[in-house]
């Protein structure tokens, strides 16, 4: 197809434009050959004619689809041409955020003015190992290709970055040397990669300034070589350096600054150990004011000042020379401000102690009169004398200036000479990769000798780039067997000639130099004379004579003559070197110049340390004997050009990466793309040529697969054949007529330029006709679809229309017949209504007359009956009032009558007084009253006696009483006095009384204005209490709006405490887990460690072992008893504690940190108190046994009852005892008896039979025995507790020992135990006294050992003193030592006390258990009268002893000698696919724990810690043979798992002992806690878990790009995208495609293994979880670095891989595994390559939609997202901006890339088995005969 043909109606081209470079426009109408005018619309809309050049009448070049725009690389673009790759660079710097591009075998990196999260450890490990082609463009790339290929092909690499001043060349190189140091490690523990990047802040400090267009311009080239041994591993680094900028020391430009290092002495001027260097501010001295900018934004010299020291101590630069550079430096800024005062013309003079002067000889150790005399004179040498000649001020100055630039110089070639001797290695060098970090292509409006030179470089590389680029394109094209055709390109050798060759413009410079009349203007006319109009690279300006102008091959540059010389020769006064030279204070001085001879140039450091491989024939130069002065006098142009040569020499050797950096303008703004400065980088840089290149040939390079991927919509059925080779030719001849259009490869198709453009039009038409008619079909469907559907619909309505009108007449029938039923029943209740209401209102009526007649009557006669009443009580009234009356006057009248009466008869009584007869009268009877009155005198006579006793008594008592009643009257009188006083009182009292009632008058007064007042008040009050209540009720409705505020804001504290509480424990849950995972951490490098350490310790056996001539093959099998474990001190061995001390310096080299030391300070403390509690304990068992033997020397004498019955006992023992002994020798008697062979042969089983009899009788026998000696004993004690005391107790005790003593019937009886008292009396006094000595020596030593614990915590204080005073890294050192030696040995004391004593508590309680057991048999036997003898007398059957068999109890025993066995054919030989397959799941550690509860049994503690050491070790060595086979890593995580289970479950401890049965619990341990090495299995288990891990990542990560992101699952859905990437390097051959179903395939066998090892089922849902995390972070990762992958149909083709995996989960029921959660970031970025992005709405739901992914990544899938077809429409920049903005609040990691290494904390539930440990039977095939049940 012709090219004119694509200029159709609507094709898109680019025009020149004069600010943007190049606008884009669109044809209005096709383009027929022969038009001289396109018309065209640019894309603002406005229309213009675009006139073609009548005499080439080159069209316009075309612009590429939209789909091919933002490619990751230039080469596969359709269209490639200079406005295509600036518009595609652009897109991907402003749009997507971008900076990486290739082009071709070219990195383009754009400088972003910005910092950017794409080059942590995690970017770095997503590129290791990847090809360049699989990933997004990046730095590292290239850095991994390099490295691969070096490792690959064993060839030298280099990597080339350029560019100009401010484009990112030192960054990149940075970057790129970080990567080797990240990804290849050291070889040695020298930390060589931290070295090499240490150098990098020292070289930046002395050789790089701020400039106008770059703050951290390097003013050197400079060329690292990073050395690798065979392993590839850094070992050491080489550089060079080239043309530092000098004149920058003495001369700075506007807004410019010298070299950083001064900058950064002025601003620590303050620092004490820089006070000697009498520094000040940056403008005070000259050579650092000059720009007038001297601090840089953003940048701290302070602290840049400190790094850079602490990178010089890195390297080994000691602090001693560190300050020499520093006052050299701080020398040079002094000398700076030497002024100069001219005498005349010719001469000048320095003033005199002039101060800068001054103090730059006191810094420099030299005199000041020489240097003063020197600065202002020079020395002029003839043949035949010298002279002495001042010279002028302006040649002082610059006098001056060259000695500073020389100094300079020279320091700078000394610090480069120690950093390479830093970084030199003894280890022999096997490759190399090289990092040039030079300038690029420099024009300014002033060019001068550095410019040129520069400029010179870049051609040489250049040109050496086109050579590179030539070669690979021709090797591509044989490799693919395309015919070669010579293709056309730029070659820049007639200017390199120009420059360097004979006659050259160098050449002219140094035989200028040589004349001694030279100046530039003679230089100048040489170069008008020699090169003018004969060469077409030279030009001479129009308006000037002393410039010249050199066609370079990016651009022309005029280059100003003045200062050439001066510059190419360096020339420095001799005299004032030598001045320098003789500083002897200063020996460093004199260093910098003493090898200047033997230095091949000023600029540049000797190779060293390097020894190139055999292919690559790189030599460093060395200087020839006899050549060193000339050397010396060699120019500055001819020294750069031979270090060019040389460095062209080391770049052509080796295998060169290009990175070219591009600076997107000149102001530093972040992310703004200037099109006029790049393209002239572009053009520059050689990115253009690599193009141009391209493009002369088949730019588009496709393989044959992928081709038929993308234009298989292109082909009909018929047309594909199983050969796709064959396919895509027969496709191809018939789309692209012309065959020169496009050629067939062995694997690829190679397209011209513009042929892929147009097969996507051809596709894209294609595609366009396809959809119009998937269009059409599916509007008819869907139009056919809504006509069936709406006519459905009418008939429904229809049918319900007239459903609902029947149903309403049906309804209309009813409510008639129901309306007359209605009216019916209404009328009726109408009238009968009307009917009740009359006759109630005729009833009511009557009633209400009726009732009024009554009330009427019943009030008529309630008044007559109150007026009757009334008239009653009247009545009764006056009835009484004249009663009243008349009695009144009756009484009256009867009183006057009786005192009438009563008066007469007192007259009568008068004259019978005065009467004889009355007096006879009374005489009567007179005598007998005489009588009687006789007998009463005598009575009264007696009674007289009787009183007058009385008397006399009560005479005495009135005697008493008188005193009494005489001082009562006295005591009378005197309170009569006192009641006289109390009268005048009283008095006084009653004359107050009457004053205090005037006041009562006046108070009273008073009181009732008070009254009134107080009315007054309370009516006031009573107002203002109204008024208070009603403000007292809004009060209260307010304080119940409060109250209902108040409750609502506690609810909602409440729910927020309790949404906080939530937060708070999740928190907490994840501190959980982060601590679980930093111990985890901790466990996973000390198992490397400890591996690491194994290895360095098999090397060192190898190499011991090498010399000998007899070697031997050890058993592989065989492992230490040693745990490598530091266990605890309750399972260590005093013995190995020697031995553990030696190791552990070998084993911990690494340097600790001080949060280390803090937490083992803790520990210290801890164990401190621990051993206190312990001290406390042990005192407090000695009062105990001091209280008990106190209670028994107290104890009351025992009864006689109790010593009846212990001496019964005894005599039962001592039978039982005879018995016993019988019994015994009848068997020795059967034994010997019967002689025959195959009774008594070893092997017989009657022999065996009567051996364990025998044995078990022997036992018994001497269980007797210690019976009746404890017995024994307790007589003996219970005797001297009855010892006679008081006499009366004696005859007590002596009848109840009488009694005792009767029953023994035999005198000889009882003098035997006389006797046998006796001598247990003695022994036992014998061990009480022996007892009391040990204890009494077991308590000095107590004390003795608390004395030497004080003394010990004394010295331990003294020496963390002494510790302190050290340096921070010995401290620690020291004091971790001394701490773990101190520690290890208290606890070893205090388990060895502990020890004993648990031995002897268990020792007594089995011995209790013994005698209680043997008590009770004896009892019994006694209730059933069975008699010594008749046992005795019973005939003996050897074989059938009276015995039960005893039963299994779930014990193995072994010899221990066979550990070693065990071990060996149990872990170490025992494999998971061979004899393991058919082993119940966990036999090993079943079999195991048994063998620990036997050695528990034994009590045999030496065994138990043997085997579990023997075991952890085994289980180590096992997994470290086969640490990368998953059935190995998981068998013995199943089995280490279920061993820690059984030692839980079997451990007496009741939270473990829930789920066991009554028979698991008697299989307890019994003497042993194994809490500890509990522990250690748990951290054993964590190691494996992790090794686990590992396995399944390294399985699974060759799988997962491919079978999840690259594999098309869903066929047809995601075309290949028409990229034509091809791969520049054939890094590693591709090892096959993984599918999805290759991942579920390895699923399902990691999950079936560890089900078949029988895994826990919560073990296994975090092996599947942490398989998952694996597989979405891998994922994600790569989606985030690629954009090829960031498509809408790759989103499609993610979510329906991860419904799959999710669906293996449901399968394998593990769906609360957790697993599919940490897929949730991968499922939401499929999630977010499918929705639509385009409105406010869409932000939204993104912003609430991707929560699981991080702001970062949702804008990065937002930039990389990737239109695949022309249907789809790319992210605009503002709705990327949207969604920024919304998540601008989001507090989330700015890190872009998942862990991929990341493992969640891994937890062991505990698991008890319900297997009975005495079911389990043991295979023959595991080889474990020699273990024996029990």
């Amino acid at each position: 197809m012709a090219a004119s043909e694509l200029y159709t109606k609507y094709a898109r081209v680019w025009i020149p434009d004069p600010e943007e470079v190049w606008k884009s426009a669109e044809l209005l109408k096709d383009y027929k050959p022969g038009d001289k005018v396109l018309q065209l619309r640019l894309e603002e809309g406005k229309d213009l004619e675009y006139c073609l050049d009548p005499k080439t009448k080159e069209l316009p070049p075309l612009r590429n689809p939209d789909i091919l725009v933002g490619e990751n690389d230039l080469t596969a673009l359709s269209y490639l041409h200079e406005p295509a790759v600036l518009h595609n660079l652009k897109v991907r710097f402003i749009d997507s955020k971008l900076i990486y591009t290739y082009c071709g075998i070219v990195l383009v990196a754009i400088n972003p003015y910005e910092q950017l999260p794409i080059y942590g450890e995690d970017i770095i490990n997503a590129y290791s190992g990847q090809n360049m082609g699989d990933m997004d463009p990046h730095i590292f790339a290239v850095a991994e290709e390099a490295y691969k290929q070096m490792a690959r092909d064993e060839r030298n690499q280099s990597i080339i970055v350029s560019g100009e001043s401010g484009a990112g060349k030192t960054v990149s190189a940075k970057y790129a040397m970080r990567y080797f140091a990240t990804v290849s490690g050291s070889a040695s523990e020298a930390n060589v990669e931290e070295k090499v990047l240490a150098s990098n802040p020292i070289m930046e400090s002395i050789g790089n300034a701020k400039t106008t267009r770059n703050d951290n311009s390097s003013r050197f080239g400079k060329y690292i070589e990073i050395g690798f041994d065979k392993r590839y591993r850094i070992i050491g680094a080489n550089m060079r350096t080239y043309l530092l900028e000098k004149s920058r020391v003495v001369f700075q430009a506007e807004e410019e600054r010298n070299y950083h290092i001064f900058y950064q002495l002025c601003a620590s001027a303050a620092l004490p150990e820089f006070k000697t260097l009498r520094l000040g501010n940056a403008n005070y001295f000259h050579y650092t004011k000059q720009g007038g900018s001297p601090v840089i934004d953003g940048v701290d010299d302070a602290k840049e000042m400190v790094n850079t020291r602490q990178a010089c101590t890195l390297l080994g630069i000691s602090d001693s020379y560190q300050m020499g550079i520093f006052r050299i430096l701080a020398g040079i800024l002094h000398l700076g401000n030497v002024e100069f005062a001219s005498r005349d013309s010719d001469s000048c003079a320095i003033p005199p102690k002039h101060d800068p002067l001054t103090i730059f000889c006191d810094l420099m150790g030299v005199e000041y009169e020489e240097m003063a005399h020197w600065l202002c004179h020079r020395k002029l040498a003839t043949a035949t004398e010298t002279y002495i000649k001042p010279i002028s001020k302006l040649h002082a100055i610059n006098a001056r200036d060259a000695l500073a630039k020389h100094i300079y110089a020279n320091l700078f070639n000394w610090i480069v000479d120690h950093v390479n001797k830093a970084l030199h290695s003894t280890v022999k060098q096997h490759s190399f990769i090289g990092v040039l970090d030079i300038y690029g292509f420099e024009t300014f409006e002033i060019n001068s000798f550095e410019q040129f030179c520069i400029n010179y470089a870049n051609e040489k590389l250049q040109q050496q780039f086109n050579m590179h680029v030539f070669k690979l394109e021709q090797e591509e094209y044989m490799k693919e067997q395309i015919p070669w055709t010579l293709i056309d390109f730029y070659d820049n050798q007639p200017c390199i000639n120009l420059i360097e060759a004979k006659m050259g413009i160098l050449d002219l410079l140094d035989e200028e130099c040589k004349m001694p009349k030279g100046s530039d203007d003679t230089w100048a006319q040489k170069l008008y004379n020699t090169h003018l109009n004969k060469c077409a690279l030279f030009e001479k300006p129009r308006l000037s004579n002393k410039a010249f102008i050199i066609k370079h091959f990016a651009d022309k540059v005029e280059y100003q003559c003045e200062g050439f010389l001066e510059k190419n020769k360096d020339t420095v006064y001799e005299e004032q070197i030598k001045v320098l030279k003789s500083s002897k204070k200063f020996k460093l001085l004199p260093e910098l110049f003493q090898d200047e001879e033997k230095v091949l140039s000023p600029t540049s450091a000797t190779p060293s340390g390097r020894v190139p491989l055999s292919r690559t024939a790189v030599k460093p130069a060395k200087a020839r004997p006899g050549q060193t002065s000339k050397e010396h006098k060699k120019t500055v142009g001819h020294q750069f050009r031979n270090s060019l040569h040389l460095l062209m020499e080391t770049l052509n050797a080796t295998t060169p990466h290009y990175v070219r950096c591009i600076k997107p303008n000149d102001f530093k703004f972040p992310f703004t793309f200037d099109e006029k400065r790049a393209v002239q980088q572009l053009r520059a840089c050689g990115v253009l040529e690599t193009i141009r290149i391209s493009a002369a040939g088949f730019p588009s390079r496709w393989t044959y697969q992928e081709f038929f991927s993308r234009y298989r919509v292109l082909m009909k059925q018929r047309d594909v054949l199983g050969d796709r080779k064959q396919t895509c030719k027969n496709v191809l001849e018939k789309l692209i007529l012309d065959k020169d259009k496009y050629q067939f490869g062995k694997t690829k198709i190679f397209f011209r330029a513009g042929q892929v453009a147009y097969l996507e039009k051809i596709r894209a038409d294609k595609l366009r006709a396809a959809c119009i008619r998937i269009q059409k079909t599916i509007r008819g469907w869907l139009m056919r679809k809504k006509y069936v559907r709406m006519r459905k619909a009418a008939i429904t309505i229809q049918r319900y229309v007239r459903g609902y009108q029947a149903r309403c007449y049906a309804k209309f029938l009813r409510r008639t017949r129901a309306a007359i039923t209605i009216q019916k029943f209404q009328r009726m209740y109408v009238v009968r209504k009307r009917y009740q209401c009359m006759r109630d209102a005729t009833i009511a009526l009557q009633a209400l007359l009726r009732g009024y007649m009554a009330r009427n009557k019943y009030q008529m006669m309630l008044r007559e009956h109150k007026s009757i009443i009334i008239q009653k009580h009247v009545r009764g009234w006056l009835a009484r009032v004249h009663y009243r009356r008349t009695l009144k006057a009756i009484v009256y009248l009867q009183c006057c009558y009786r005192r009438m009466m009563a008066k007469r008869e007192l007259k009568k009584l008068k004259i019978e007084a005065r009467s004889v007869e009355r007096y006879k009268k009374l005489h009567i009877g007179l005598e007998n009253k005489i009588m009687q009155l006789q007998r009463k005198i005598d009575e009264q006579n007696k009674e007289y006696k009787s009183l007058l006793e009385k008397l006399n008594s009560l005479e005495i008592t009135y005697s008493t009483e008188t005193e009494r009643l005489r001082s009562d009257v006295e005591r009378l009188r005197m309170s009569e006095e006192e009641a006289k006083n109390a009268t005048n009182r009283v008095l006084s009292l009653q004359e107050e009384i009457a004053k205090l009632r005037k006041e009562l008058h006046q108070t009273q007064s008073e009181k009732k204005t008070i009254e009134e007042w107080a009315d007054k008040y309370k009516h006031e009050t009573e107002q203002l209490v109204s008024e208070l209540k009603d403000q007292n009720t809004l009060l209260k409705t307010e304080k119940e709006e409060l109250n209902r505020r108040i409750h609502d804001q506690a609810k909602e504290i409440t729910e927020a405490m309790e949404k906080k509480l939530v937060e708070e424990t999740k928190q907490l849950e994840l501190d959980l887990n982060d601590e679980r995972l930093r111990y985890q951490n901790l466990l996973n490098e000390f198992s490397r460690l400890e591996e690491r350490y194994d290895d360095l310790k098999d090397e060192m056996n190898l190499m011991a072992s090498i010399p000998k001539p007899g070697h031997k093959r050890t058993d592989s099998t065989h492992s230490s008893n040693e745990s490598e474990y530091t266990f605890s001190s309750e399972i260590t061995e005093a013995e190995d504690l020697p031995l553990r001390m030696e190791q552990e310096p070998s084993e911990k080299k690494a340097p600790l940190d001080m949060s280390l030391f803090l937490k083992l300070q803790k520990r210290v403390t801890e164990l401190e108190q621990e051993k206190q509690s312990l001290q406390d304990e042990l005192d407090r068992k000695e009062e105990q046994a001091l209280r008990a033997k106190a209670k028994e020397e107290e104890r009351p004498p025992i009864r006689g009852a109790e010593l009846e019955y212990e001496s019964l006992k005894r005599q039962e023992l001592e039978s039982e005892n005879k018995k016993l002994k019988n019994e015994l020798n009848e068997l020795q008697k059967a034994l010997t008896e019967t002689r025959s062979p195959e009774v008594t042969a070893p092997g017989a089983p009657a022999y065996r039979v009567l051996l364990d009899q025998l044995t078990s009788v022997s036992e018994e026998l001497e269980v007797r025995k210690e019976e009746v000696l404890i017995l024994r004993s307790q007589l003996v004690s219970q005797k001297e507790a009855i010892q006679p005391k008081e006499d009366k107790n004696t005859m007590t005790d002596s009848t109840i020992l009488l009694e005792d003593v009767q029953k023994m019937k035999d005198k000889g009886e009882i003098a035997q135990a006389y006797i046998g008292l006796k001598e247990t009396n003695r022994l036992l006094e014998s061990q009480l006294q022996s007892q009391k000595k040990s204890h009494e020596n077991e308590l000095e030593s107590l004390r003795g050992e608390i004395q030497s614990l004080k003394e010990e915590n004394n010295r331990q204080q003294q020496l963390l003193a002494q510790n302190l005073q050290l340096p921070p890294e010995a401290r620690i050192e020291a004091s971790l030592q001394h701490e773990i030696t101190r520690l290890t040995n208290e606890n070893l004391d205090l388990m060895e006390q502990l020890e004993k004593q648990d031995k002897t508590v268990r020792k007594l309680k089995k011995q209790l258990k013994v005698f209680a057991k043997k008590i009770g048999e004896l009892e019994v036997g006694q209730m059933e009268n069975i008699s010594p003898g008749q046992i005795i007398d019973e005939p003996i059957r050897p074989v059938n002893i009276p015995r039960k068999e005893k039963d299994f109890q779930g014990m193995l025993e072994y010899k221990k000698e066979d550990e070693q066995k065990l071990v060996k054919n149990l872990i170490l030989e025992l494999k998971p696919r061979g004899v393991a397959v058919n082993l119940i799941p966990g036999l090993p550690a079943y079999i195991l724990f048994m063998c620990v509860r036997h050695a528990d049994y034994l009590n045999d503690d030496q065994k138990v810690r043997s085997l579990l050491t023997s075991t952890i070790n085994g289980i180590k060595k096992v997994l470290k043979k086969r640490g990368d086979d998953f059935e190995t890593v998981s068998f013995w995580l199943s089995n280490t798992c279920r061993f820690l289970h059984c030692l839980k479950q079997y451990s007496g401890e009741e939270g473990f002992m829930k789920h066991n049965t009554p028979r698991q619990n008697e299989h307890c341990l019994t003497n042993f806690d194994l809490a500890e090495y509990r522990q250690v299995l748990s951290d054993l288990a964590i190691q494996i878990y992790q090794q686990l891990v590992r396995v399944l990542e390294n399985i699974l990560q060759p799988m997962i790009v491919s079978g999840m992101l690259e594999h098309e699952t869903i066929q047809g859905v995601s075309g290949v995208k028409p990229t034509g990437l091809r791969k520049r390097t054939s890094s590693i051959a591709d090892e096959g495609t993984y599918t999805l179903d290759s991942i579920i395939r390895q699923l399902n066998s990691f999950h079936s293994v560890m089900c078949q090892h029988g895994m826990d089922p919560e073990l296994i849902k975090q092996v599947v979880k942490q398989m998952f995390y694996i597989i979405g972070a891998v994922t994600l990762n790569n989606l985030l670095l690629r954009k090829d992958m960031c498509s809408w149909s790759k989103g499609m083709q993610i979510r329906y891989n991860v419904s799959q995996l999710e669906e293996w989960l449901r399968d394998k029921n593990l769906m609360n595994s957790g697993a599919k959660e940490t897929l949730e970031p991968l499922i939401q970025a499929a999630q977010l390559l499918q929705v639509k992005k385009k409105t406010d709405e869409d932000a939204e739901a993104i912003c609430s939609m991707c929560n699981a992914l991080t702001t970062a990544q949702i804008v990065k899938v937002l930039n990389l997202y990737t239109p695949v077809n022309e249907f789809e429409e790319r992210v605009l920049v503002s709705f990327i901006r949207t969604i920024q903005l919304r998540l601008r609040d989001r507090k989330d990691s700015p890190q872009l890339l998942m862990d991929a290494k990341h493992i969640f904390p891994v937890t062991f539930p505990f698991n008890p088995s319900s297997l009975a440990l005495e079911t389990i039977q043991i295979p023959a095939s595991l080889g474990l005969g020699f273990i024996s049940r029990v």
